[in-house]
């Protein structure tokens, strides 16, 4: 028998008794000023991380106006996109926004609910799948705040509490210790990856032919946004890739999709697979990706319908991955913009197609090695994930205690 049950044997044979959330907990109503705000105590939705990761730090802060104040041992949860499960206990006064929800025990409970045992329980999927359950809006769904201090929290005794946070505590921190060292593995890995690629695609002076990508392309096309005043433009059948998609990936699935109608009335169009498309503008702008299906795109998306007659597609992905640097040395400014003109210029090696062929074969394992999750460390990491994940939820299972 472990610890756990031990306790729940002796202090609550009978069961754990269960309340709701808005029993316990209210949502802050106080308000702190913006001249009290930094970069460090400000906490926007935008800087909380996926998959209760925690916080980073803010890039801007609001300069005017009043803020929703937390304090310390308040749980701030992301109210924009409930699946992204967004949550930190906070570990310091602070002001946000009013797409963060501020949990706060109220004052007649502050004696018999840890906050971390609080946190611990929204943490939880069985949380972030009611929480989606309960959520409005299709394209951009929000929890619904009423919903969620409808949803019913175990309440066990103090002891019980204080061993399940010890033994979470413990866990994540062995977690950590481990992903930190299997995430520098992976690094080491990256590295040996890039020094492979980069041999690769280094030829000798007059070894190969050089073209530019205007000359290995049937065509180069931009894409279009179906305007969001039309919300039945969304959610269709269409693949739809924005540049925020466009990170040193292959695309077999797209975040966003969009109908025919949405295609019709946009200047979207219809790109085929065995492309490389190339962002254009913003934090993405110079990197690369490569779809395997067919798609359509925004238009900060450069996309080149590559000639596999004499140009391996994946090749010129390759190509591009390596000269991510100078491609985006040619967009200086704090919003980086780069014009198809500019990538239809850009010069790329043609070797024979089967020594392309032969690279891209030797890149595609690595590649899978480095970055797919179904592979190598990434899976690991996420194996690890899910272990704590499922541990975590198994030790906020309890039986209800008879009313």
């Amino acid at each position: 028998m472990s610890r756990i049950d031990e306790l729940i044997a002796e202090l609550c044979p009978g069961g754990v008794e269960f309340r709701l959330l808005g029993e316990v907990a209210a949502y802050s109503t106080s308000r702190v000023g913006s001249s009290a705000i930094t970069a460090a105590n400000y906490t926007g939705v935008e800087n909380l991380l996926q998959n209760a990761a925690g916080r980073c730090e803010a890039t801007s802060v609001p300069g005017y106006g009043g803020l929703i104040h937390y304090q310390v041992g308040d749980v701030l949860i992301g109210n924009i996109r409930p699946y992204l499960k967004k949550i930190w206990l906070a570990d310091r006064d602070g002001g946000t926004n009013g797409d963060v929800l501020v949990v706060r025990t109220v004052p007649c409970f502050q004696e018999s609910i840890l906050p971390r045992f609080l946190y611990f329980v929204l943490s939880s999927d069985t949380f972030f799948a009611y929480n989606m359950q309960h959520a409005k809006g299709a394209k951009m769904p929000r929890g619904d705040k009423a919903a969620i201090l409808r949803y019913r929290i175990p309440v066990p005794p103090l002891e019980v509490q204080r061993e399940i946070v010890r033994i979470l505590d413990l866990f994540t921190t062995l977690e950590a210790e481990l992903e930190a060292e299997l995430e520098a593995e992976l690094e080491a890995r990256r590295r040996q990856y890039a020094h492979y690629r980069d041999a690769l695609l280094t030829f000798p002076e007059g070894g190969v032919r050089w073209a530019t990508l205007g000359e290995v392309c049937i065509r180069i096309t931009s894409g279009g946004t179906p305007s969001t005043r039309h919300p039945e433009y969304y959610g269709g059948d269409i693949p739809w890739v924005r540049t925020s998609e466009v990170d040193y990936r292959t695309i077999y699935r797209t975040d966003l999709t969009i109908t025919e109608d949405g295609l019709r009335n946009s200047s979207a169009k219809w790109i085929p697979a065995h492309s490389v498309i190339v962002a254009m503008i913003g934090a993405t702008a110079a990197k690369v990706a490569v779809n395997e299906i067919d798609v359509t795109t925004n238009q900060n998306c450069c996309n080149l319908i590559v000639n596999t007659a004499h140009t391996h597609h994946r090749f010129v992905y390759y190509w591009l991955c390596r000269e991510y640097e100078n491609l985006r040395a040619l967009a200086p400014g704090a919003v980086p913009i780069i014009n198809a003109g500019t990538i239809r210029q850009y010069r790329v090696p043609i070797p024979p197609l089967e020594e392309q062929a032969r690279i891209v074969a030797i890149l595609d394992k690595f590649d899978a090695l480095v970055n797919d999750l179904s592979v190598g460390l990434p899976a690991e990491l996420a194996a690890r994930r899910k272990q704590y994940e499922y541990y975590r939820d198994r030790l906020l299972t309890f039986k209800e205690a008879a009313r």
